[in-house]
């Protein structure tokens, strides 16, 4: 197998990333402008926060979500890429665990339905403790 593919998803979750922190600023900043707030109000994220509707702040939450266990894909990704560990079950795994994450970053900046939510969430994390565990035996 070209060991190789394992980064497309890689690629693809520094993408998301992208366009969840561009979206982000999208929705925030004419928000703000609009809304004639003073920067130094909101100096801190709690400041931040608290001068926002959720509904425009969804993002930066997700945003934040996308720098927690999508840190640990990364990081496995990288060494199975280094120690030429890539089968296509750790392919599979890699594009469901995107494909989730993809989905959970949509429901979260959109509608937000919480279940929603939580499915997408916990069924990728689901995927991404298979990919370690499996790896782990394969190590030990």
């Amino acid at each position: 197998m070209n060991q190789k593919l394992i980064l497309q998803p890689v690629v693809t979750m520094f993408l998301l990333t992208g366009i969840v922190w561009a979206y982000m600023y999208a929705r925030r900043l004419p928000f703000i402008l609009k809304s004639g707030i003073n920067p130094q109000s909101i100096a801190t994220p709690e400041l931040l926060n608290a001068a926002i509707p959720a509904n425009i702040n969804n993002s930066s939450n997700n945003l934040k979500n996308l720098f927690e266990l999508p840190v640990i894909f990364y990081a496995l990704c990288i060494v199975l890429f280094v120690t030429a560990s890539v089968d296509s079950t750790y392919l599979y795994a890699a594009w469901a665990f995107v494909s989730l994450r993809a989905l959970h970053s949509l429901i979260h900046c959109t509608i937000n339905i919480v279940n929603f939510r939580f499915t997408a969430y916990f069924v990728s994390s689901l995927v991404l403790w298979f990919m370690v565990g499996r790896f782990a035996l394969a190590v030990l």
